[in-house]
């Protein structure tokens, strides 16, 4: 099956599909590889030869009108060509999206200790502990018996779910099928200046106030931000924090906004900022080493990053509220940042609460 993205830009109804036509899409195994590159980038959150940065080419580039049919008859041709080993790959995956595995609640209080004790004895002043649960894709309303919602179907449903989001359904060998519907923008180039921001904190929609935990978060992934974009330049501003809402939860985003003496080092920026504390910890590197040797489940390309490179046109987005499908079944991830003072059960419903995005997408519908 030849490489694609189809995706589309928060508060706008235009898809874009980006296709390779020839051939599998370039392997990078560092950011700043992506100097001077275009097409549609999908990394992981740990960068391997197994497991690389991988860039579409961009062969093929078309806009379409919200999702109209003529894109979908494009994807379903593009599906079609799939060979046998999605099918036998999805038989690793077996359980009800809707009831965690047994030891899954097990397996997130083992690592949530672990992490918070770390926290704890002071050896990182942030970890984020992420989760994954495995599920089956409904039948599609027709009610034909061997008939799942169609890849389409489910992207369709997240633009029409979530129009503040970026949306993508994107596939490559190495990472295979992935829908994404993330509120973090990682970083957007336009004609004058370069755009990023700091995410952090979640709670409900209606609670009125912020506790002290989620001001703590979000202020130290917006320092992290701005010690990295120092590195580069002393022109930037910094506006927030606010609160901001994605689907139906609530997070507190700072805006930043720079210009650089040289555009055309936009992966040394990537290679800085990435991962950020939002998805990682602080320190980051010792963070990260402690997350990948740690967390039970892999992450694979969940809180990596995605989207679009083009000349004063970039717009990166972090993986998150994510699922990998592979033939009738799916993969569904989401984290949370942790501090010193975090509550598992407490950290434990944040994740049931993201959780919720992509398992809306896939959920029955009754006709």
């Amino acid at each position: 099956m030849p490489a694609f993205a189809i995706y589309r830009l928060p508060h706008t109804d235009r898809s874009f599909l980006v296709q390779q036509t020839e051939g599998e899409p370039e392997e990078l195994l560092v950011c700043n590889e992506l100097n001077g590159r275009q097409g549609f980038v999908v990394a992981p959150f740990e960068i391997t030869a197994e497991q690389p940065i991988c860039l579409i080419r961009p062969d093929r580039v078309e806009e379409y009108d919200g999702q109209d049919a003529a894109l979908e008859k494009i994807l379903d041709t593009i599906l079609a060509s799939a060979d046998s080993s999605s099918a036998a790959s999805a038989e690793r995956l077996h359980s009800n999206i809707t009831i965690p595995h047994p030891s899954e609640r097990e397996y997130y209080s083992i690592d949530f200790a672990n992490f918070h004790a770390q926290l704890q004895a002071g050896a990182f002043r942030k970890l984020v502990l992420s989760r994954c649960v495995e599920g089956e894709l409904p039948l599609a309303a027709d009610g034909e018996t061997d008939a799942r919602v169609s890849p389409f179907e489910l992207y369709r449903r997240a633009c029409e779910y979530y129009p503040r989001m970026f949306i993508a359904l994107v596939y490559t060998p190495k990472s295979g099928l992935w829908l994404t519907a993330t509120p973090e923008m990682l970083l957007e180039i336009g004609e004058r200046e370069w755009r990023t921001i700091a995410l952090a904190g979640t709670q409900l929609p209606g609670e009125t106030q912020w506790s002290d935990k989620n001001i703590q978060e979000q202020r130290l992934v917006a320092t992290y931000v701005a010690e990295c974009l120092e590195q580069f330049t002393d022109d930037f501003c910094e506006e927030g924090p606010y609160s901001v809402r994605a689907a139906h939860l609530m997070h507190l985003r700072s805006d930043f906004t720079f210009t650089l003496p040289d555009g055309n080092h936009l992966g040394d920026v990537l290679q800085a900022l990435y991962p950020t504390p939002a998805v990682c910890g602080l320190p980051k590197r010792e963070s990260f080493n402690f997350i990948k040797t740690n967390e039970h489940t892999p992450r694979r390309y969940y809180s990596g990053f995605m989207g679009m490179l083009r000349p004063c046109d970039t717009h990166l987005y972090v993986s998150l509220r994510c699922m990998n499908i592979e033939g009738t079944h799916c993969r569904l991830y989401a984290g949370g940042g942790l501090l010193c003072d975090s509550n598992e059960e407490q950290e434990w419903a944040e994740t049931e609460a993201k959780l919720e995005t992509m398992r809306r997408c896939i959920a029955t519908r009754r006709t």
